[in-house]
């Protein structure tokens, strides 16, 4: 087979008549996958590979990328199939968006393919013609496929694929991906246009014809690189035109030449200098072309699925019942989160607790069997403690795409939050951040612009995920014990908290959103497809290839993080101990040599005061004792910093690390009771009281802001492609926890709550 124009270092073009000269190459041809979101690509691209497609990354991003392997009829080699993230239009204004262009132009590291395969939604055809002008506008070689025909004929319409393919120029196939219908003839297209381009390259079906906006898009034109155009006119006219809807002061583009960049401002604000709006001249001429042929495509009047979903829509789209509906549903998505994971994150825990005990019980005391079990196991078994909930939130979040009810969702909440800079789309990770911020931050990728998934991954770590309930249990009891009359207190306080953390988030994306995160709010360019039953494979493919990403990306930073803690709170593991200790001690060790019987609650409790001491001794209590100073202000002694140290792992262990500070056995203390006893019995060294109302609220209110979670660092390490923003993280979250706690500390003690 003949390689296509595509190789520029193998072709060389005849300027006259616009041939291509072409030598045979060794390389399998390279073919990409477009089209809109909701048309079916990824299920059609599953089709033609066999489901069996590598799953990497797109050059110097963390957008995930899948190609397979395409075998072409009647050719001894198979073909390179690629899908390009979905997108409604070339036109782009973040790096994300940006790499639908660059793939299927080879601009930048990105390889240029050979052919291009279009999917669109037969029952959306109009719409989804728009991004096919736009790929012919470029000079590729296109292949259109129309998708979904099944729906079609029960709305009652027939495609006429004959005159589709006569007013585009191109092949036309119509088929069904979920259906396995039309796949042989959309292959032997494909073949086609790869033994022969000029076949799908008829050239730019629309073009300005206005004589200001054509002077604009070729002096645009005459900026453009010319190592992007191959000495293609055409394709130098469709990349101005590009740039002319996609360049802007706000825009996140990157590899953009600064000529072209100013050269598409300078002559758009031209255009524009009184009153002329360029973008809505290009975009209509474009729909004006297709409106005009429209009547061709299709035969039949029907269009019952149409008329179905504008009555639903009537409901779900409505300012206040659409709103009802939607916080019902979000109800269920929580409870779902919070309560129905519980019972798989139970045996999670169970399963990990067993091997634990097996390996501690198998192996030798010492380092290795303590590595293995406290460091190893328990890391192991912290990571994969979450996988329930991320197998849920995709279970919900792919459903709600599957339907068409995620772009309802996108445009009734855009509304609320654009008010403080967000996406609509951001309330569905905020939401599930209250049960864990892990899910919420992968939840992010449901939202194309990276500056709204920045933005909302830096906040969504500050609502009151299920980590920090423990906490606050532990603290609102020892202020309010659950005996008496104090039910009514519990419960507004712990209501409190997560109108706090709500508030805190949504003022910190305010001012995140003007500041570090600044843009233009972007209106959300949503299609309103019709409502369908989710893809039962599509559904648990996304399950399946989320939660194993999450294993194996964050999994292994998470499990290093853990060992390091352990390490921390672990060593130097030599102590002396108080004279009651060591006396206690040495009674255990001789009843055991001597094997006398003693009674276990007080064994457990002598070695539970020797491990509070030996951890007393470690690194991290002599850090605690470092660090006083600094959370002295917010009324935390060292005993306390030790714990704060201890649920950076995660926040849980705040409470297992105070039971062994405080010298307790840890199982009793998970009960709470002695806990809770303990901890309103304790006292500062001058005798007064330690956790009073004004310190256990201080502690809270530290706890609901502070990031304290590895695994949510972990999370956004791998969501962000690096240590930055993590960092970032990190630092202005612990920040705003020191300040509002010490506010509320000091403000306490003005108040007699000391």
């Amino acid at each position: 087979m003949s390689a296509s124009a595509t190789d520029a270092p193998n072709c060389a073009r005849d300027g006259e008549n616009g041939l291509v000269q072409l030598e045979v190459t060794d390389r399998a041809p390279l073919v990409a996958v477009a089209g809109n979101p909701n048309t079916g690509k990824t299920t059609l691209f599953n089709r033609l590979t066999g489901h069996r497609a590598k799953v990497g990354n797109y050059p110097g991003v963390t957008v995930e990328r899948l190609e397979g392997r395409l075998t072409l009829p009647g050719h001894a080699r198979s073909a390179r199939i690629v899908d390009v993230p979905g997108t409604y239009s070339l036109a782009a204004r973040s790096v994300e968006e940006q790499i639908a262009l660059w793939s299927i132009c080879g601009l930048g590291a990105y390889e240029r393919p050979d052919a291009v395969v279009l999917v669109v939604d037969g029952t959306q055809l109009e719409r989804n013609l728009y991004l096919v002008l736009q790929v012919l506008e470029l000079d590729l070689p296109v292949v259109v496929a129309v998708n979904m025909v099944d729906e079609l004929l029960e709305q009652e319409r027939e495609l006429d694929a004959d005159a589709l393919a006569q007013d585009l120029g191109v092949p036309v196939v119509a088929l069904s991906a979920l259906r396995g219908s039309g796949l042989d003839e959309l292959k032997e297209a494909v073949a086609g246009v790869l033994e022969d381009p000029a076949r799908g390259r008829p050239g730019a079906r629309w073009s300005p014809d206005e004589p200001d906006a054509s002077t604009v898009v070729e002096r645009v034109a005459a900026a453009v690189p010319d190592d992007w155009c191959a000495g293609d006119a055409e394709r130098r006219r469709a990349l101005a035109l590009w740039s002319l809807l996609s360049v802007d002061d706000e825009d996140e583009l990157e590899g953009l030449p600064e000529p072209l960049r100013r050269a598409a401002i300078d002559e758009r604000a031209r255009y524009e200098a009184d009153g002329r709006c360029l973008e809505q001249y290009l975009v209509a001429g474009r729909y004006g072309w297709i409106d005009a042929h429209a009547e061709r495509w299709t035969r039949g009047a029907g269009d019952l699925a149409r008329k179905v979903t504008d009555r639903v829509d009537a409901l779900l789209l409505h300012p206040l019942l659409g709103f009802a509906t939607f916080l019902a549903l979000m109800t269920v998505l929580f409870q779902s989160l919070f309560r129905w994971a519980d019972p798989a994150i139970g045996a999670v825990e169970e399963v990990f607790g067993a091997l634990g005990a097996w390996a501690e019980g198998a192996l030798p005391a010492g380092f290795l069997r303590d590595l293995l079990v406290e460091g190893v196991i328990a890391g192991v078994g912290g990571v994969i403690v979450f996988l329930p909930q991320i197998l849920l939130l995709f279970l919900f979040v792919a459903i709600m795409e599957g339907t068409g009810y995620m772009a309802r969702v996108a445009f009734l909440m855009d509304r609320v939050m654009r008010s403080v800079g967000l996406h609509g789309r951001a309330f569905v990770p905020m939401l599930s951040g209250y049960a864990c911020a892990i899910p919420a931050v992968m939840a992010t990728r449901t939202m194309e612009r990276r500056r709204d998934r920045m933005l909302t991954m830096m906040v969504v770590p500050l609502m009151t995920c299920s980590a920090r309930l423990p906490v606050y249990a532990l603290l609102i009891a020892a202020v309010f014990p659950v005996t008496g009359d104090h039910g009514f207190e519990q419960g507004l306080l712990m209501s409190a908290m997560y109108v706090f953390s709500t508030l805190v988030a949504l003022a910190a994306a305010a001012v995140l959103g003007r500041t570090l995160f600044k843009g233009e709010h972007a209106p959300p360019i949503i299609e309103m497809p019709p409502y369908r039953l989710p893809r039962p494979l599509g559904v648990l493919r996304v399950m399946a290839e989320r939660s194993a990403l999450f294993v194996r990306e964050a999994g292994t930073v998470i499990l290093a993080c853990t060992i390091g803690m352990w390490l921390f709170l672990s060593f130097p593991g030599e102590v002396e101990h108080s004279p009651e200790v060591a006396a206690d001690l040495a009674r255990v060790e001789a009843a055991q040599a001597a094997g006398e019987p003693l009674d276990d609650a007080f064994v457990t409790q002598v070695e539970a005061r020797a491990d509070g001491e030996l951890l007393r001794g470690s690194y991290a209590g002599r850090l605690g004792h470092a660090i006083e100073p600094t959370i002295a202000p917010l009324g935390f002694d060292w005993q306390i910093g030790i714990g704060l140290l201890g649920a950076f792992a995660a926040r849980e262990v705040f409470v297992s690390t105070m039971a062994v500070v405080y010298g307790m056995d840890e199982s009793a203390a998970e009960e709470g009771d002695a806990l809770r006893d303990e901890v309103r019995a304790r006292t500062r060294p001058d005798g007064s009281k330690l956790y009073t109302p004004a310190v256990c609220l201080s502690l809270m209110v530290f706890f609901a802001l502070a990031c304290q979670c590895m695994s949510t660092l972990a999370v956004v390490k791998r969501e962000t492609g690096g240590y930055r923003w993590p960092a970032f993280m990190f630092v202005y979250m612990t920040v705003l926890a020191w300040v509002a706690s010490f506010v509320v500390y000091q403000s306490g003690r003005l108040l007699g709550f000391d």
